[in-house]
């Protein structure tokens, strides 16, 4: 399986202009490109694929000089992002691709990676036309001037900061029979990011949402964003054009978008410490549900909270650590009743209310914590229920 990493690299200014460029540069092709697709589609001629793309940024150099400042490479690496784009546009599984803003887009374009223009030697990492960069990357394990190949390679523009990420393939760290033990049953919410049963023993793992440091981020987050809004208010009344914006509108939104940020890495970093944690237990097998997170997303007073727990993200990196380890990941089934289940007799609790944070059987007596009983549920379910 391929791992992915993400290394800070410290450009100077010359760097930091053909960085620019190769940014500027790829998005330019592909919206050339997904132009060129359109007009093709509107002419009901057949779709371009990569191969014939690439083929014609040789002629549109011709007339666009200025594409020969950046690596060739990198422009045909968009135009294999975009067959790739279509591909799963007509798989089903994205949406149409669309043109790339040059004040919304992400900042970020591709890297040839063969061992012989990209590489790390001497504290440094060589890219391609920009030359070579310092970098900074907190892999005590891993010895980058000694891997020699690399996969998907980005640099990308994130939050004031230059970052170069890439994916190196490693063997899965599969567990031996004897050490895996046991059945684990994770349920997921929003009072408690999971409650996870394994082995008679219970383990709780708060929102992070509701922590002191999150709080006081978001209210910063509210603060700054009247401030914003009183700006964009006034600027519209003055009659100036959006496009020109001040110097304190511009403070703002780059304190927006790094507050932003320092909320989604901290979320994203929970999730990894508690993944880590539980696939570190080795259990045979780990049982989540199959949440309906879209459906939940209907209920208008827990859309908000639903949408910051991240739990598609939370199964996603808890998928890829179970095959590392081949751990066996089981999604129990949409409508099973894991909460309304008592876990002592088995009984359904079918008048259960989501107000009802503590489970009471109506034919045994048996009372627990709601969540908790879910779990237990989970971890004693059956595939074949």
């Amino acid at each position: 399986m391929y791992k992915g990493y993400r290394i800070r690299i410290y450009p100077t200014k010359d760097q930091i202009e053909s960085l620019n460029k190769h940014i500027g540069h790829c998005r330019f092709i592909w919206n050339y490109m997904l132009e060129t697709q359109i007009k093709r589609f509107e002419n009901k001629e057949p779709r371009l694929k990569f191969s014939k793309m690439a083929n014609l940024i040789t002629s549109l150099k011709k007339e666009q000089p200025w594409l020969a400042e950046v690596s060739i490479h990198s422009l045909q690496n968009i135009c294999k992002d975009l067959d790739q784009a279509y591909n799963r546009l007509f798989k089903g599984t994205s949406k149409r691709p669309k043109f790339k803003s040059k004040r919304k887009a992400k900042l970020s374009y591709p890297v040839r990676s063969e061992s012989s223009v990209f590489y790390f030697k001497d504290g440094l990492v060589k890219i391609p036309v920009v030359g070579k960069l310092k970098y900074k990357a907190d892999y005590p394990s891993l010895d980058l001037e000694k891997v020699t190949a690399f996969r998907n390679v980005r640099i990308s523009f994130v939050n004031g900061k230059w970052i170069l990420s890439f994916a190196i393939e490693h063997e899965n760290q599969v567990l031996k029979e004897n050490e895996k033990r046991g059945s684990l049953g994770i349920d997921l919410g929003v009072g408690r990011l999971a409650v996870v049963a394994y082995e008679g023993t219970k383990r709780e793992y708060v929102n992070i949402n509701k922590t002191k440091v999150v709080r006081n981020l978001n209210r910063k987050l509210a603060h700054v964003q009247k401030v914003l809004s009183r700006k964009y208010e006034a600027a519209k009344k003055a009659g100036k054009d959006p496009k020109e914006k001040s110097n304190q509108i511009l403070k703002y939104e780059a304190l927006l978008k790094r507050i932003y940020h320092k909320l989604a890495c901290i979320r994203l970093n929970q999730r990894h410490q508690i993944t880590r944690e539980l696939v570190d237990l080795h259990p045979e097998r780990i049982v989540v549900e199959d949440l309906n997170v879209k459906g939940m997303m209907k209920n208008r007073h827990l859309a908000k909270a639903i949408g910051e727990m991240g739990f598609y993200d939370f199964i996603r990196i808890l998928e890829y650590k179970c095959e590392e380890l081949g751990i066996e990941l089981i999604k129990a089934g949409r409508f099973y009743p894991s909460s309304k289940t008592c876990s002592h007799c088995g009984c359904i609790h079918k008048g259960l209310k989501l107000s009802d944070r503590t489970f009471v059987c109506p034919d045994c007596g048996f009372v627990i914590d709601r969540d908790y009983n879910a779990a237990i549920n989970l971890m004693n379910y059956s595939s074949s229920l």
